[in-house]
């Protein structure tokens, strides 16, 4: 099988990178966090010492990043790479940052894949991603076998940055999903409702969405809060999302209003909180706890 690169090995590169070996890629990792190349060192997968000496390793590589600022630096790092051809970004960066890393390596001969992915964590670990494809044509089936060892493909045309303006678009949606759930069902524990009851008849109507079947019972009504991302990468990405369709002209009244509410939780609980305590923002107004 082929020897990839994959950068970034967190929560969501280390799944995938077990899903990649599991498929029988030969992987050559790196990480910013040394201790987090470990187990997957143990299972068979190189370490490299940088980004450029993951992209002498292998002609494609892949890097799943928390920021666009950061996915910059390592395409440039990778640009510098003698084997490097294509580039595959699984962060969430926005179309802008994704047309100027296509720009740039482009310029040294390395075409840029845009490939953002959602599931989250337990996508990436069931390797049932949704992962949204963007690329010219000619590589589609060339760089498929690989994405489809994380999850399923979706092609959404030749444009970059494609792939990132549905990403953010199903993020914006899964944000205001898990809002608008934590006010409805703090107004109904406030008014003596039982939250699993709520649950149960929102399941059976038309109401039901991702955070009332899976966030609140797996993380809010255990008051665990442990869902797996963090409440400051949802709100880059609705930040991304906003300014997006600013400079569409797409007013985003309730994107915005999303925004406020995310920005003001990060403020309360810290960046690196998990996004369910978005919840705990709107119990800590209301003075109730659902659970």
């Amino acid at each position: 099988m082929e020897h990839i690169g994959f950068i970034g090995t967190g929560r969501m590169g280390d799944p995938m990178c077990r899903n990649l070996l599991k498929a029988g890629f030969e992987l050559t990792i790196c990480d910013a966090n040394p201790a987090a190349l470990e187990p997957l060192a143990a299972l068979g997968a190189h370490v490299a010492a940088s980004p450029a000496e993951v992209a002498v390793a292998a002609e494609v590589v892949l890097v799943s990043l928390p920021t666009p600022d950061v996915v910059r630096k390592v395409a440039l790092q990778v640009a510098t790479g003698s084997r490097v051809k294509i580039f595959i970004d699984t962060s969430t960066t926005g179309p802008r940052v994704a047309t100027e890393v296509a720009q740039a390596l482009g310029a040294k001969g390395i075409t840029a894949v845009d490939a953002p992915v959602t599931g989250g964590v337990t996508g990436a670990q069931k390797g049932t991603l949704s992962v949204m494809l963007a690329c010219p044509r000619d590589l589609v089936e060339r760089v498929r076998p690989i994405l489809e060892g994380i999850g399923k493909v979706f092609f959404l045309g030749e444009r970059p940055g494609s792939g990132q303006l549905m990403k953010l678009a199903n993020n914006l949606l899964s944000a205001a999903a898990i809002a608008v759930t934590s006010e409805v069902m703090v107004m109904g524990v406030k008014g003596g409702l039982d939250p699993k009851v709520m649950l149960d008849v929102i399941n059976s109507g038309t109401g039901r969405n991702s955070a009332s079947v899976d966030k609140f019972p797996r993380a809010i009504l255990p008051r665990t809060f442990d869902f797996g991302f963090a409440i400051g990468l949802l709100l880059k990405d609705v930040r991304l999302c906003t300014d997006e369709a600013a400079g569409l002209g797409v007013p985003m009244v309730c994107g915005s209003a999303i925004r406020e509410l995310l920005t003001i939780t990060a403020q309360r609980h810290g960046f690196d909180a998990d996004f369910t305590t978005i919840c705990k923002t709107v119990e800590e107004w209301a003075g109730v706890e659902v659970k």
